[in-house]
């Protein structure tokens, strides 16, 4: 538990809580529901072994604070998480209530693995980021999200009969994820290269032949594999602007696809409106 002010709230509230939660306690010494608020969050968070951290606010010492966040009756608690305000109640709860407040905003042990696989993927430790994807699942073997996430990872690293098997250990609801389409076609596009032409082949067949869309199809598939994703865009593009129902609508819902595995990339925009622009 730690006394913020306005000169250490940037440092004990919003940074700490990129690490983990942040309960801020708006009080004053005279209001007495403070008094029986106080203690039991303090009790809650030495049970927590470090999951979230207690700050509490002298509204009487800290009016500049208590106005910046609406505090017009005591006590008030907002909740951080990530450098942001995401939850606040006003009053006193009882205890149970205070612990349903609490399991809402502090992560589960595969929530956490997750983060921390995450982030090692980012920072190129792949081995130390495999483990951790595998820690979060067997925590929770029925995250889809983490599973999904997990199988894009190892598709970057090019291990497809494992991204296939985890495929595999998806539940029905996963095909309801934004991911699940877009790593479907990424991992069956990874799996078919071996049995397709090379890409100059292809290209050549192409260019012989601009109206071949199975040809224009296989190379989009190896534009895939290869993450050349605008490259694919551009002959699923010319498959449904030649013929829009080919093997139903491939060139259309695989565009949709490569659109999720492009993320936030800006040229996802531009695609989307020459797509719009043909079927239109």
């Amino acid at each position: 538990m730690s006394d913020v002010t306005l000169q250490n709230f940037e440092a004990d509230v919003i940074e700490m809580s990129r690490q983990v939660p942040v309960l801020v306690d708006f009080w004053a010494p005279w209001c007495g529901p403070c008094r029986t608020l106080g203690p039991m969050l303090e009790k809650l968070e030495a049970e927590s072994g470090g999951k979230w951290r207690l700050a509490k606010v002298n509204v009487d010492e800290n009016q500049e604070l208590a106005a910046h966040f609406g505090v017009r009756s005591i006590p008030h608690v907002v909740a951080f998480a990530d450098g942001q305000a995401v939850d606040q109640f006003i009053g006193v709860l009882p205890e149970s209530q205070l612990r349903e407040f609490l399991d809402r905003l502090t992560p589960n042990p595969g929530e956490l693995a997750l983060r921390e696989a995450v982030e090692l993927a980012a920072a190129g430790d792949r081995e130390a980021a495999q483990a951790s994807f595998q820690a979060a699942l067997a925590y929770d073997p029925g995250a889809d999200t983490a599973r999904l996430t997990y199988i894009g990872f190892l598709l970057d690293g090019n291990k497809i009969a494992d991204a296939e098997t985890e495929f595999g250990l998806l539940s029905p609801r996963a095909a309801q994820e934004d991911a699940y389409a877009a790593l479907q076609t990424r991992l069956e596009a990874m799996k078919g290269v071996g049995d397709l032409p090379d890409g100059a082949d292809l290209k050549a067949r192409v260019a012989a032949n601009p109206a071949d869309l199975p040809a224009r199809l296989d190379l989009a598939h190896v534009l895939i594999a290869r993450r050349e994703y605008e490259a694919a865009l551009e002959q699923l593009l010319e498959i449904v602007r030649s013929d829009r129902w080919f093997e139903d609508d491939v060139g259309r819902k695989t565009m949709l696809s490569v659109f999720e595995l492009m993320g936030d990339d800006p040229a996802v925009s531009r695609w989307r409106r020459q797509l719009a622009t043909v079927l239109n």
